[in-house]
């Protein structure tokens, strides 16, 4: 099957610029999430991955954090990433985008020595996390008002 679109890292401006510019689409606008707090100093620090359709347009992002900025994230375990702020603009659902965003993640992981990925889902995504292999873990919890639960994944 041809694919129409790729999955790459975002190491350069533009390709931050253009993850950014996805979260806001989904996060901020979509789902009401203050802008303030979509964006915070781990992006500064974080691996960024970006889908982009053939003609260049983004249509998902993924960042994962690892070592100091993810400790607080994964009870203080180095060996864990944390996989978060992943996000499929609504014209590119259902078409895969999402699972290649988190396993090119789950791969920057690997590539830097992790053990696991962690990850806060929305509840209402816990399914799509179980079925790439994610467990949840822990109470229920609200972020930006919305629920979550802890999941990881062994790599």
């Amino acid at each position: 099957m041809n694919t129409p679109y790729t999955v790459r890292t975002a190491e350069d401006h533009a390709g931050r610029e253009a993850c950014f510019a996805v979260r806001k689409e989904v996060f901020v606008v979509e789902q009401g999430v203050p802008q303030d707090i979509e964006y915070d100093a781990y992006d500064a620090v974080a691996v960024h991955v970006l889908a982009v359709r053939e003609d260049g347009v983004p249509l998902g992002t993924g960042r994962l954090l690892h070592g100091e900025a993810a400790a607080a994230k994964t009870g203080q375990d180095a060996s864990v990433g944390s996989l978060g702020r992943l996000a499929v603009t609504r014209a590119a659902r259902g078409l895969g985008v999402g699972v290649a965003l988190v396993r090119a993640i789950e791969d920057a992981a690997r590539a830097r020595g992790l053990a696991a990925v962690d990850l806060h889902a929305q509840t209402h995504a816990l399914a799509f996390y179980e079925r790439l292999g994610y467990e949840a873990y822990g109470p229920e919890f609200p972020d930006a008002g919305i629920p979550h639960r802890a999941m990881r994944r062994v790599l």
